[in-house]
């Protein structure tokens, strides 16, 4: 049975490039969110195996999404998503409960060996 990834990003396209690479890899695809709250009740409602989770969003970040998911659900497993330069907030998202990060633009290999890590 495929494991199950819930996409968190505000852009369409960089949703739909995880999405690709996920998919071609034997991953599930359950849900997709814009920003952090939904993201959050997404969660809640598909229960992923894993979250794919952008840091910068509007309403909610990912920063805050991820100390959401985490405090609701302890064994919650979510890989960050960050530009280049973030490196202070991708340490603090760590520190919340993330068990990975990966920088964009997506390099394939990286995204599938942080998400087979994580769900190892």
């Amino acid at each position: 049975m495929a494991k199950t990834v819930l996409i968190v990003d505000d852009a369409v396209f960089m949703r739909m490039k995880l999405k690709d690479i996920l998919e071609k890899n034997g991953y599930e695809v359950v849900g997709e969110a814009q920003n952090g709250q939904e993201a959050f009740e997404k969660y809640q409602a598909v229960k992923p195996d894993l979250v794919t989770m952008d840091i910068t969003m509007p309403e909610v970040d990912g920063l805050e999404a991820l100390k959401m998911i985490r405090e609701a659900d302890g064994t919650a497993k979510v890989v960050m998503c960050s530009a280049m330069g973030q490196q202070g907030m991708v340490m603090d998202a760590i520190r919340a409960g993330a068990v990975d990060f990966i920088v964009k633009p997506f390099d394939t290999d990286r995204v599938i060996k942080a998400v087979d890590k994580a769900l190892s």
